[in-house]
Order: C-alpha cells, then structure tokens, then sequence
C-alpha cells in the first residue's frame, strides 16, 4: 500500500503527534484531583492513537496495520469523548477543545481512508 518505510514519516502520525501534544496541554488545565481520572484518560488515548499508527506500519501484514489502525480509531473515538466530558464537567471551555475536536476528526478521516485502502488492496 505504502511505499513510506518509517512511520514516522506518515503525515497521519505526525498529525497524530500534534492532536497528542495538544491534549497534554490540555490536562494541565484539569483539576489536580482528576490526575489518575480524566488526566490519566485523556493522556493514554492520546498516545494510543499515535503508539498503533506506528505499531501497525511496523508489521509485517495489511491485515495486522489495518487491525492497528482499528485501535486507533477506537482510542480516537475514547478521546473525542473523554474532552467532551471534560468540558461538560466544566474543566475546559469551548475555545479549549476546538483545536483537538477538529484535529482529532482530521486523524479520523485520515484513519478512514487508509484503512479502506487496505481493505481494496486486500
């Protein structure tokens, strides 16, 4: 499918590496009792979006990179819902999570698409 040989180099990574930066930032404007709540939530479904990118890429099967990119897009969906919680918990404003509601959705397309790719190849 792919001709690009370290994952690092997918632009779905790297947006991925951004959206996981932005929520770092974001949980530091959570309350300090939510560290091993909401905090810990929102950091691991962060970092399950870009850990199964790379992982996925690193195997050796279309069918085990699509599996991966399945996670992906289940921890993309856990983090979506994770921010809107915190918001409707009042911990973050609207201006807060716009940035990571939008740049979460554009992984999520680019998700998609990579993953119907495989499924045509296959």
């Amino acid at each position: 499918m792919e001709n690009i040989k370290y994952y690092g180099n997918l632009f779905v990574w790297q947006k991925g590496m951004d959206l996981c930066k932005r929520v770092y930032l974001l949980t530091r404007l959570l309350p300090k009792d939510e560290l091993y709540g909401l905090t810990s939530q929102l950091r691991r479904a962060s970092v399950s979006v870009v850990a199964n990118i790379a992982e996925g890429h690193s195997r050796n099967s279309k069918n085990q990179y699509k599996y991966f990119l399945g996670i992906a897009s289940g921890s993309l969906a856990e983090l979506e819902t994770l921010v809107l919680l915190s918001h409707s918990l009042g911990f973050t404003e609207e201006k807060d999570i716009d940035d990571i509601l939008n740049l979460s959705k554009e992984v999520g397309k680019m998700l998609n698409t990579i993953m119907k790719k495989l499924v045509q190849e296959h």
